[in-house]
């Protein structure tokens, strides 16, 4: 991976943003957007998070007793225990991280669906995903569509919405839990104003140079299984006819053979006289031997 063109081209995009941070905007920013962070992760005690971020760490207030940094190469890695692999393929176990922080690197990826989707894969059911972004509908973003494009940072990469990536995070079953807006000031290279800042954030204005999402996964509903009641076969006509005492199914049968069922009654009806004629008949003495 280190030596790779992917790679490289990578070190460059993390090496080039580094100056912008050292500029009183870019640490006004990165004030404010730790500010956001600090809340949300204070709480959160024991197991691991991973943060990519493209400027300085993020999660010096956690709690986490195992946080790791990513890097794309072994030259501009922290230390030891700094991840080094492809970003959309992480070195890590399914479900194992309690916070995951991307912190714009999303804007300067090729693929960043790919990212998204192995960064949701390695966070546990009851972890968060906090990412990080510019805000295109801000000041900020307003300002840089009327500007030159530049390549430096942070014009460079491609701005996308806080809605945008709410979709992106459905696709990947992770649903968004609240969007922050931080960084309000009115020049671009100005600082972020401390009445602006408490006002905006106050009432969480879309007008925020910078936004924070926080998601969580979805948690799937367990499948209900209705009961049916009823008979497990249907019942026959001729079951139903002996429920009724014979009723209905000798009624069935007439139905169904009018004309030999009169023609039986004629017979027995017949049999009847004759042997009442025979009986009258007999003298005294036959009877007596029958």
């Amino acid at each position: 991976m280190s030596n790779s063109t992917t790679a490289t081209t990578l070190a460059k995009r993390l090496q080039s943003s580094q100056p912008y941070w050292q500029t009183e905007a870019g640490r006004s920013l990165w004030e404010t957007q730790r500010g956001c962070l600090g809340p949300v992760v204070e709480s959160r005690v024991g197991g691991h998070s991973l943060e990519m971020s493209m400027g300085p760490a993020l999660m010096t207030m956690s709690a986490i007793a195992h946080p790791i940094r990513w890097s794309p190469t072994h030259q501009l890695a922290e230390n030891d225990s700094t991840l080094v692999c492809p970003p959309d393929q992480l070195a890590l176990p399914d479900r194992c991280l309690d916070v995951m922080v991307i912190h714009h690197w999303l804007e300067h990826l090729t693929d960043a669906h790919f990212t998204l989707q192995e960064a949701a894969r390695v966070t546990a059911d009851n972890g968060i995903m906090v990412l990080f972004g510019f805000n295109p509908i801000g000041v900020s973003g307003l300002a840089r569509q009327w500007r030159k494009r530049q390549q430096t940072f942070p014009w460079s990469g491609t701005w996308r919405s806080a809605s945008r990536l709410r979709d992106w995070l459905a696709f990947v079953d992770f649903e968004v839990e609240r969007v922050d807006y931080c960084c309000f000031r009115g020049r671009m290279n100005a600082k972020c104003g401390e009445y602006w800042e408490s006002l905006g954030r106050r009432h969480n204005l879309p007008l925020g140079e910078s936004y924070m999402i926080q998601a969580r996964r979805q948690q799937r509903q367990a499948p209900v299984q209705r009961l049916k009641f009823g008979l497990e076969a249907p019942a026959s006509p001729a079951s139903l006819g002996v429920t009724r005492s014979g009723s209905s199914a000798h009624y069935q049968a007439y139905q169904a053979h009018p004309a030999k069922t009169s023609q039986a009654k004629t017979r027995q009806t017949g049999m009847h006289k004759a042997d009442s004629n025979k009986a009258d008949l007999q003298t005294p003495e036959d009877r007596e031997i029958d």
